[in-house]
């Protein structure tokens, strides 16, 4: 049930960003939603877990999914958007 919440907040935040942004924008947006509700289910994958060791190792991938997605959003918002890289070659 908690996804279901977290899916529908992250799809809710995305619709509302998207009325005053362009299309980058809204790309970069999309891609923080869905990498945060990517780490969101890691970690409760993690509060799960059966031994420290595994609940470790998710909540390092929940961080490491979560770093991405904000590294590739800003790279979206900041880079050549044809190309995708600052010195537009």
């Amino acid at each position: 049930m908690k996804k279901m919440l977290i899916l529908a907040a992250a799809t809710g935040l995305a619709s509302l960003a998207a009325c005053n942004s362009t299309p980058t924008e809204q790309a970069a947006d999309n891609i923080e939603a869905n990498s945060e509700a990517v780490a969101d289910n890691l970690e409760e994958a993690a509060d799960n877990a059966t031994t420290d060791a595994a609940e470790d190792r998710l909540e390092n991938r929940a961080d490491a999914v979560r770093d991405t997605g904000q590294n590739q959003a800003e790279d979206m918002r900041t880079n050549d958007p044809d190309t995708n890289l600052s010195n537009g070659m």
